[in-house]
């Protein structure tokens, strides 16, 4: 089904006869909005009673999960809107140069005038797609296992798993230890302490925002959305390695990711086509 303003490389959705369609957005912020946005106000659907499922590959903390778990995320945070400054010329004391925009420093919060900082998901949606995948048997390799043997914590060395935890959408492909603690912080400083760091992304603000238009136009309903992210690779290095290494490393991760997204997703999916009565008010109870 063609779309206007869809990406030249995937100018159209791909529906079945269940209704259950494709979007494949392009990578990075800008790419996913525009593409969100053009099928959010298409004229020939009406997704008011739909359903959205983000479904992508992503950067993992080890501490959190590893190579190959897929997360469903109550939190989206953005990572890239903030001040900068170099490390190296950072007033003293800092841990980091990063802060929020107009705030005063490291661990001040921001006062969200982009009003795309952060998004808290439905929670009984949530909960939801959470008992429907908990079961999942994902997909896991050789390869995968002799790397995450490599990590000291104990999320990194066991097979993946469906969990919950929360995700950071931001444009730069950042790696390391130092940035992935100001992840970590950062998370926990823009959800007042709920949010619990696990996935690194870069697009999932610019589709929630593109989403939550969608519904200020009155063409469909943002709490309908839940979001997956895959491990694909760890965002910081085992003992021993350095930043870089980690960064240019092939653990295996990407194969399983990508098989993970669809056997994750795909018991929300068959769900919502088997019961739609049940799912077409509202999230079911049961």
């Amino acid at each position: 089904m063609p779309v206007a303003g869809l990406s030249a490389d995937y100018p159209a959705l791909l529906c079945n006869a269940d209704d259950v369609c494709l979007l494949t957005t392009g990578m990075g912020h800008a790419n996913a909005a525009a593409s969100t946005l053009a099928v959010a106000l298409a004229p020939q659907l009406d997704l008011r009673r739909s359903y959205f499922l983000i479904a992508g590959i992503a950067g993992i903390d080890p501490a959190q999960g590893t190579l190959g778990s897929a997360a469903w995320a109550r939190w989206l945070v953005d990572f890239g809107i903030a001040h900068e400054i170099d490390p190296r010329e950072a007033p003293a004391g800092w841990k980091t140069g990063y802060f929020g925009v107009m705030s005063k420093g490291p661990g001040d919060k921001p006062a969200f005038d982009y009003r795309t900082e952060a998004f808290r998901l439905d929670e009984a949606l949530l909960q939801r797609v959470l008992a429907l995948s908990a079961g999942t048997v994902l997909a896991d390799s050789d390869k995968a296992r002799a790397y995450r043997r490599l990590y000291r914590e104990r999320a990194a060395s066991q097979p993946p798993r469906v969990i919950q935890c929360d995700t950071l959408a931001g444009d730069t492909w950042w790696h390391g230890h130092r940035l992935g603690q100001h992840a970590r912080e950062w998370t926990k400083l823009l959800s007042d302490g709920e949010g619990n760091y696990c996935t690194t992304q870069q697009e999932d603000n610019a589709t929630y925002n593109a989403l939550l238009r969608g519904q200020q136009a009155g063409r469909l309903d943002v709490r309908r959305l839940a979001v997956l992210r895959t491990g694909a690779n760890f965002d910081r290095p085992y003992p021993g390695q350095s930043a870089y290494a980690s960064l240019k490393a092939d653990s295996g991760g990407f194969p399983i990711s990508t098989e993970n997204l669809y056997r994750a997703g795909m018991p929300w999916v068959r769900d919502l086509v088997a019961r739609w009565p049940e799912w077409r008010e509202g999230v079911p109870t049961h």
